[in-house]
C-alpha cells in the first residue's frame, strides 16, 4: 500500500485551475521527485498534501487514511512534515529553539524534546550553529535548519520544497548526502526540485507536472527520454547530457 496516494486532485483559485485531476503514489521508503516548469502547480499540490489548502476535488490518502482537507496541524500529527521554498526560520531564536518548536509537536516532556532536537541538529550537520540566532545563518544553513525542524516532528513522510535551490555546488552535494541519509533512516520523501543534477540521481520515481496536469510518472531513466517531458521542461540538451552521464557511470 502506498504511504501517500493522491487521487484525481484538483485545485482551483477562482477561474485559475492550478491542479487538474492529478494522481500519483509514493511508496514507503522511497524518494519521489516532483518536477515541472514554473507555474506547473507543484507547490500548490504540496500545500494540499500538507493541509494548507483544501482541494477543490479528489482525495489524498496518507498511510491508508483519507486526510483530504484536514488542517495542517492534524496532518503534521499524523506524520507529514514539510519545508518551505522560501525559508521561514524564527530569526530571533537560536537554531536549537527553532528545532525545539518541531520537537514539541511530539514530546511534551522538555528533557525528551531537547534530546530529540539535539539529535536532529547533529543529523543535519548544524551542531556548530546550535546557539546561533537563526537569522544570522547562511542560506545553506537555513535550508538545513528547515530540514532539522521538520525531522524533529518525527515524520513518516517528509515534503521538501526546493531544498537545494539557491545553494552553492558544495552545499548542494551536502544536502543530497543529507537527503540520502534521511531516506536510509526509513523516512519517505516527496521533493519538489528544479536542479535536475540533484534530484535525478537519488529519486526512485519522478512525477512531472505541466500546466497543472501530470504528464509523466516513471523512474528517472524513463522520464528523461519522454518526449513530452523534454518538450515541456528538460530540453533536449539536458536529456542527452544526463543519458550520456548515466551510460558512462554504467560502463565505469
Amino acid at each position: 500500500m502506498p504511504l501517500l496516494d493522491v487521487q484525481n486532485l484538483t485545485m482551483r483559485f477562482g477561474s485559475l485551475l492550478a491542479n487538474c485531476e492529478v494522481s500519483f503514489s509514493v511508496e514507503p521508503g522511497t524518494i519521489v521527485g516532483l518536477i515541472g516548469p514554473n507555474g506547473a502547480g507543484k507547490t500548490t499540490l504540496f500545500n494540499c498534501v500538507a493541509g494548507l489548502y483544501k482541494p477543490s476535488g479528489g482525495r489524498i490518502l496518507f498511510d491508508g487514511r483519507d486526510v483530504t482537507g484536514l488542517p495542517s496541524h492534524r496532518i503534521a500529527r499524523l506524520g507529514v512534515a514539510r519545508t518551505f521554498q522560501v525559508v521561514r526560520p524564527l530569526k530571533e531564536m537560536t537554531v536549537l529553539d527553532n528545532v525545539l518548536v518541531g520537537s514539541y509537536l511530539r514530546h511534551r516532556n522538555p528533557r525528551k524534546a531537547l534530546a530529540v532536537a539535539e539529535e536532529c541538529i547533529e543529523r543535519c550537520f548544524m551542531k556548530a550553529w546550535r546557539d546561533k540566532p537563526a537569522g544570522d545563518l547562511t542560506m545553506g544553513n537555513k535550508k538545513r535548519l528547515e530540514v532539522a525542524r521538520a525531522l524533529a516532528t518525527n515524520p513518516k513522510l517528509l515534503l521538501l520544497d526546493e531544498s537545494v535551490a539557491g545553494l552553492t555546488s558544495t552545499e548542494v552535494r551536502e544536502m543530497v548526502t543529507l537527503i540520502r541519509a534521511i531516506q536510509d533512516s526509513g523516512i519517505t520523501i516527496l521533493m519538489v526540485e528544479h536542479i535536475m543534477e540533484a534530484i535525478m540521481p537519488i529519486a526512485d520515481k519522478i512525477v512531472v507536472l505541466n500546466g497543472g496536469v501530470k504528464i509523466a510518472e516513471a523512474p528517472p531513466g524513463v522520464v528523461v527520454e519522454d518526449e513530452r517531458v523534454i518538450t515541456a521542461y528538460l530540453g533536449e540538451k539536458f536529456s542527452q547530457r544526463l543519458k550520456a552521464r548515466r551510460e558512462a557511470n554504467g560502463n565505469a
